[in-house]
């Protein structure tokens, strides 16, 4: 526990304490009374209510629509499946921006469904619902579906044996085992989608505004600390206690589960219901993952003069206004030793917390399982500046040093960490730890021969899931990322930020090296953790 404490009490905690402190305190005293002035105004009411009421429909949509394929990515074996796995993660290193900025381009004015069948979304939201969809689809399958897959299918099979039908089978024996997966996905995309800012922002426009979108409205662009701070603790509250909720009542379902390996419970469909599911979790993906992503594509080689690599060839130049202030292979390289090292720190920080949080032990360690997730939860904004003002001086002094923006990466990258790897671990039987070591197996050798062997897959997937986070990290990144030392969505930003076709075009080029990044990175860990994880258990 030393470890994961240390690393949020020091780059969570204090920065997070310290950007709070100087909104509400005032030439040394606190001033709880805006408290009530800030929340009893009707706009935040306003604010505050649509922040829940759209998370709550995010989540509900998206476990709908990702949960087939959670299944199908779990139990089926089809041609692709490691490169379609790659590509429904992809949205998910994007940075918010661009995923707006995607969606506009599909649903909004001029897009291609209004030149198409003059259908529009944006402003509605629906455009906002669907984005999220779009975003978070990778949670669910990648929470849920590494679970899902190391099931021991017999378990089911014997219930079917005794009489059980195939729904009812699923309902009784699967799903109970599943119940700490889902929720932790639940759990996940509720705080995205809450916290949610370019999305809303972008296709949203006025009429809607989150926790997140107000913050960073009432920081930027009004300087009222005062209100930011009382906003950024009604948010740290509120996330608070839905995450104490949630670990209260998910650890009283988790039991040990018989796991398998992978390769021994997918299998090629099987009759018409199996494939009718299979080409409809597909067609979702076409229509959600793939098209979006593809109007990036598109809109990335639109050029005035047709569909050429314009855009492109003018990333590679530095010109007189000075759109980059390093090349650009630089500022990829960039992105992607800030990502490497980051996912370092989240599995070395993120594992030993999971670890940890399977012993059953004491409040205290309950309690940290909810801390844990607060980083998911708690505006980028207010983290962001709160490095900035926090770490400026000694005996912590990092506001001049490359570590700092790894650092904020990785505090996002640790709740998907230990979200992936603990119910996992949870799962493994105890008995098999007592039995190595009355056998005379060190701790540490019950670990490597126990758990290792089991948890090994989750640990890939949670490297993965830490890497595409930090390579798309952007609200805490664009504070602190030195200027020439730029990354991918940084150096979008700041095409995004500014006026005329060149810079709209090489922003949508540079999304798409970045998508490409992404998915050659994430292809990379799906043949490793093939070739890794093969083999008995």
């Amino acid at each position: 526990m030393a470890v994961p404490v240390a690393f949020f009490a020091l780059f969570f905690a204090w920065p997070v304490a310290s950007i709070v402190e100087r909104g509400i305190r005032v030439d040394g005293s606190w001033q709880f009374g805006r408290f009530g002035e800030t929340l009893s105004r009707p706009e935040i009411l306003d604010v505050l209510w649509f922040t829940l009421w759209q998370a709550l429909a995010s989540t509900a949509l998206t476990l709908l629509i990702a949960l087939p394929g959670a299944y199908v990515f779990a139990r089926f074996d089809f041609p692709g499946k490691a490169l379609l796995r790659a590509l429904v993660t992809v949205p998910f290193v994007l940075p918010t921006v661009i995923v707006g900025t995607a969606f506009l381009a599909l649903v909004g004015r001029g897009g291609l469904l209004d030149e198409q069948w003059g259908v529009r979304l944006d402003t509605t939201v629906w455009a906002i619902l669907l984005a999220h969809v779009f975003f978070n689809y990778a949670v669910v399958v990648r929470t849920v579906g590494g679970l899902w897959s190391q099931l021991d299918p017999r378990q089911e099979e014997a219930a079917r044996v005794l009489g059980a039908s195939r729904w009812t089978a699923w309902r009784t024996v699967t799903l109970p085992a599943l119940g700490p997966a889902v929720a932790a996905a639940a759990l996940m995309v509720f705080l995205f989608t809450a916290g949610s800012f370019a999305i809303v922002q972008i296709l949203g426009g006025p009429a809607y505004s989150t926790l997140e979108t107000e913050i960073y409205r009432q920081t930027v662009d009004r300087f009222d600390l005062s209100t930011a701070a009382v906003l950024t603790l009604t948010q740290f509250v509120a996330v608070g206690a839905v995450l104490a909720f949630h670990a209260r009542t998910v650890r009283r379902r988790e039991t040990a589960l018989r796991l398998v390996p992978p390769e021994r419970t997918a299998h090629r469909p099987e009759g018409a219901g199996q494939w009718t599911l299979l080409g409809g979790v597909l067609l979702s993906v076409a229509l959600l993952i793939v098209l979006p992503l593809g109007v990036l594509v598109e809109r990335s080689l639109d050029t005035p003069r047709g569909y050429r690599f314009d855009y492109y060839r003018a990333l590679w130049s530095v010109d007189a206004s000075g759109t980059f202030l390093v090349p650009l292979a630089d500022t990829i390289g960039n992105s992607l030793r800030y990502a490497l090292v980051a996912t370092v720190i989240a599995v070395a920080v993120g594992g030993l917390a999971a670890a940890a949080l399977t012993r059953r032990a004491g409040r205290f360690v309950r309690g940290f399982d909810a801390l844990l997730m607060l980083p998911l939860g708690v505006s980028a904004v207010t983290v962001g500046f709160g490095f900035l003002i926090a770490l400026d001086e000694p005996p912590l002094d990092l506001r001049a040093s490359w570590i700092l923006v790894p650092l904020a990466q990785a505090l996002v990258g640790v709740p998907f960490v230990v979200r992936t790897m603990l119910p996992v671990l949870r799962a493994v039987d105890e008995r098999l730890r007592e039995a190595a070591a009355v056998l005379g197996a060190s701790p540490l050798r019950a670990w490597r021969e126990v758990d290792l062997p089991l948890v090994w897959r989750a640990l890939l997937i949670a490297a993965g899931f830490a890497f595409a986070v930090s390579l798309g990290e952007f609200g805490a990144t664009v504070f602190i990322a030195r200027p020439d030392n730029p990354t991918l969505p940084v150096a979008v930003a700041r095409l995004l930020a500014r006026p005329g076709e060149l810079n709209y075009g090489q922003a949508m080029a540079l999304s798409t090296i970045l998508m490409v990044v992404c998915a050659v990175a994430l292809l990379l860990l799906e043949r490793l953790r093939t070739d890794r994880t093969s083999g008995e258990f």
